[in-house]
């Protein structure tokens, strides 16, 4: 429902340029000089609407904690009806000044045809826009692909020595770190004449390989080799030799590894893996997606920052850089406190005050090239500017923050 009501603004503004005109024309006009009942008579469809949708989101506790969250300047109004809708015209104002200069921006562009800068360009701003209509399908049709699949782990006994085994089948080998090694007391028995660099999407040094060692799975003990490797982030990787030597099937729909003699072992619970692997992906590269929300750029995972960084702002009772261009701060601050996201197409190119962005400290300097590119695709320098800092200074994802929606 709070789709809806949010969206009003974008439906409002596409009714039609004529109704535009309309509306600037009637707010051009100077007022009457008799009592002004003809110009309250045409203002007041617009208000009327205005104030229901005001009127439905108080009534929505789910709407309100989400127009909060989201647009902390019109949540701050949200019990006065006359500052309400001045922010939300202001709103529609931005919208209708950003629309303006984008088409202007492709006018010129698409002045000189033949010019290969310019069509360069229109074809990035053309990609970009798909790529936001293709993330934003992805989080409303299909969310759980932006969720994080735990790996495949067994218990086993090396050497009767308890190991958390990590089930790789996509690996040629199986592998051993020297601290798993030593744990389990075959370091000895390493063959150094099979040490080397293995080579991949990083390097990592083999110190050698273990011939022969018992291993055992669920009932059984087998022998298995391992190659001992530094720079792994797991203890025990069981490659795709050790699985088919002994005829493993992977049962994901039972949750257990099989064996072709019908041994099985069950694959450990989320919260008894090890979690190495998650504590490096805590720290991965994020770029920006729906709501405010970040995707991990490794795992696709979503991480919803902006409410965590809204409730800890509220309880240091200071303000917070957060999301898609907003700053969110404790519920009592004044309106300068809060940011308005601009609305933009479907869903948004956000757009923060100057004076919030620097609320929690100085706002980093970005180089002038890199806020004229963004302006040439048809924004303005503040949203510019406030993109770059949602950002980290990063052009590209800027860029697609200015065109999520």
């Amino acid at each position: 429902m709070l789709a809806m009501l949010m969206r009003q603004p974008d439906q409002q503004n596409n009714m039609g340029s004529t109704q535009r005109r309309q509306q600037q024309q009637q707010q051009s006009q100077p007022p009457p000089s008799s009592s002004g009942q003809p110009q309250r008579r045409q203002m007041g469809p617009g208000q009327h609407e205005i104030e229901t949708t005001r009127l439905s989101i108080l009534g929505n506790p789910a709407a309100m904690a989400q127009v909060r969250e989201q647009r902390p300047a019109l949540a701050e109004a949200i019990n006065d009806s006359n500052r309400f809708r001045e922010v939300w015209m202001e709103m529609i104002r931005e919208d209708q000044d950003r629309e303006r200069e984008r088409m202007e921006q492709m006018r010129l562009l698409n002045e000189d045809p033949f010019n290969v800068e310019a069509q360069a360009k229109i074809e990035e701003m053309i990609r970009q826009e798909q790529v936001q209509n293709n993330l934003q399908f992805a989080y409303e049709h299909n969310p759980e692909v932006f969720g994080r699949v735990t790996m495949l782990y067994i218990p086993v006994e090396v050497n009767r020595h308890p190991v958390k085994a990590f089930v790789d089948s996509g690996a040629q080998t199986t592998i051993m770190s020297p601290s798993c090694a030593e744990s389990c007391n075959i370091m000895r028995l390493i063959d150094k004449r099979y040490s080397g660099v293995a080579k991949g999407v990083g390097t990592a040094q083999i110190l050698g390989r273990v011939h022969s060692a018992d291993i055992r799975i669920g009932a059984a003990s087998m022998a298995c080799s391992f190659t001992v490797m530094e720079g792994k982030d797991v203890d025990l990787l069981l490659g795709l030799d050790m699985l088919k030597r002994f005829q493993a099937l992977i049962d994901l729909k039972q949750n257990k590894l099989v064996f072709g003699d019908g041994n099985e072992v069950s694959f450990l619970g989320e919260s008894e893996i090890p979690k190495m692997l998650e504590e490096r992906l805590e720290h991965e590269p994020t770029v920006m997606g729906p709501d405010g929300t970040e995707v991990g750029a490794r795992s696709g995972t979503v991480k919803h920052h902006a409410g965590e960084g809204s409730s800890a702002a509220a309880a240091n009772g200071s303000a917070s850089f957060q999301g898609a261009g907003r700053t969110l701060g404790n519920g009592g601050g004044s309106g300068s406190n809060a940011a308005a996201a601009s609305h933009s197409g479907g869903g948004g190119a956000a757009g923060a005050a100057p004076s919030s962005s620097t609320a929690g400290g100085a706002r980093p300097a970005h180089s002038k090239e890199n806020i004229d590119q963004l302006m040439a695709l048809g924004f303005a320098r503040e949203q510019a500017i406030a993109a770059l800092d949602a950002c980290d200074g990063n052009v590209e994802y800027a860029a697609g923050l200015l065109f999520q929606g």
